[in-house]
């Protein structure tokens, strides 16, 4: 029995046209290729990172390239906030070929020397945001939601406490990792292809490649159990959504330039806890939800049982539907380095 109730389903950094983050000068494509999308040539590989011997990161290489990012008008169970599609290129980078699960999770809030911290005393805003690497307070009730941990992704976690994650394992591994912009998560989705999902238009294949809620019996279920899509990406069109670095802008695609690409165009998150980008469907949606193109904006509903005062900045205890997988440059964008989230407990 389900512990909690769903609820499934816009700057303190603003840059370029229409707040959006637009890369310009020789790194730009100066001008739109003929056709999309333009897959480059990998120069990278693969590989496995592992931490002490507790757990370990399968990375694949995707490479970079230009695409339309968002969905064309005629493609059903189209929202508005999918287009107008945009060119759009990223660099390349490599991203966890699961989402990420309890075994990894637990190593960052509670394995790590010291375990979870009591919950700090907020009788007194600070003057800055402190640059301790935190993790999560106990939650309120069974993180898991009843539904275990091994191979289960990690669920109902914030998008703060995934970037922390983040942070926490770009510390321990000297490597750095954070949470993939809009731009380079469909990219991955999309794996090379133009089509509603990465295996193409027909709804009725969905369930070869993910738990949605048709096959995934209202509760997550363990990663990489189905096909994956063209570069080995697992669980991307369902299973959970998945936290992207963006906070949310419902005209995200309408400043972006028409005749030529943009690069890696992304909104930055700031300092409110809700208002950022879920990507990809989840074991409660319907194959239109699941589609490539589909973004979401998180809500405090999400949290809306937390009793606490003020609610936690670290578990969502409606969203058990929510996940997330890391990503890592090959060559960071500037404008990308030392990005960590803004959220304190003082946060809106």
């Amino acid at each position: 029995m389900r512990s909690f109730i769903k609820h499934p389903i816009a700057l303190s950094f603003v840059f370029g046209i229409a707040s959006l983050s637009l890369f310009t000068g020789p790194d730009a494509p100066a001008q739109l290729p003929p056709k999309l999308p333009v897959i480059d040539k990998a120069a990278h590989q693969a590989y496995t990172q592992k931490f002490e011997d507790k757990f370990a990161i399968d990375l694949v290489a995707i490479p970079g390239g230009t695409y339309l990012m968002g969905s064309p008008e005629g493609e059903k169970g189209r929202s508005a906030d999918e287009g107008p599609q945009r060119p759009v290129s990223v660099k390349p980078f490599w991203m966890a070929k699961l989402e990420i699960t309890w075994e990894e999770y637990d190593w960052f809030w509670s394995k790590r020397p010291g375990g979870p911290p009591p919950r700090p005393d907020i009788s007194k805003k600070p003057d800055k945001l402190p640059d301790a690497l935190t993790s999560p307070t106990p939650p309120y009730e069974d993180e898991t939601f009843g539904y275990g941990r091994n191979g289960q992704p990690t669920i109902a976690v914030t998008h703060h406490a995934a970037m922390e994650f983040c942070r926490w394992l770009s510390d321990v591994t000297k490597k750095t990792y954070r949470l993939p912009t809009e731009a380079e998560w469909e990219w991955a989705c999309r794996a090379g292809t133009t089509t509603a999902y990465s295996f193409g238009d027909d709804p009725k294949k969905l369930g070869e490649y993910e738990w949605f809620e048709e096959n995934g019996e209202e509760k997550p279920q363990k990663v990489g159990k189905k096909k994956p899509n063209p570069w080995g990406l697992y669980d991307m069109h369902g299973n959970v959504a998945e936290w992207c670095l963006d906070r949310y802008k419902k005209d995200y695609f309408g400043g972006l330039p028409t005749d030529k690409p943009s690069l890696n165009p992304f909104n930055l998150p700031n300092e409110n806890r809700y208002g950022n980008v879920v990507r990809g469907g989840s074991i409660l949606d319907k194959p239109a939800k699941c589609r490539a193109a589909v973004k979401r904006v998180s809500d405090k509903k999400w949290m809306a049982r937390d009793p606490q005062r003020p609610q936690s900045i670290w578990w969502m205890t409606e969203a058990d539907w929510v996940g997330f997988r890391v990503v890592r440059a090959v060559e960071e964008y500037e404008n990308l380095k030392g990005i960590r989230s803004q959220v304190t407990w003082w946060s809106d």
